[in-house]
């Protein structure tokens, strides 16, 4: 993993994974996603409820992802360490 938080190995799409609080169903986790998707359509999300974060594939402007989470009415954390 690079020192930014991300997953830079070559044949493997970029990867990063952020702190998102508020999150606490699937309603939650699809409201992130759907967020998310809808400024990287192309990238692959993945939410873990219970750990609090989502991984994104694909795109790394964290500054669109967590303007996206935040107006989705979540926080955004940055990168998790």
């Amino acid at each position: 993993m690079g020192v930014d938080g991300t997953n830079r190995n070559m044949g493997e799409r970029m990867s990063a994974t952020y702190q998102v609080s508020g999150m606490t169903c699937d309603g939650c986790a699809n409201a992130v996603t759907r967020a998310i998707k809808a400024v990287a359509p192309a990238a692959s999300v993945e939410v873990d409820l219970e750990g609090k974060s989502v991984t994104v594939a694909g795109f790394d402007d964290a500054t669109a992802i967590a303007d996206a989470v935040d107006g989705a009415g979540f926080e955004f954390g940055g990168v998790k360490a």
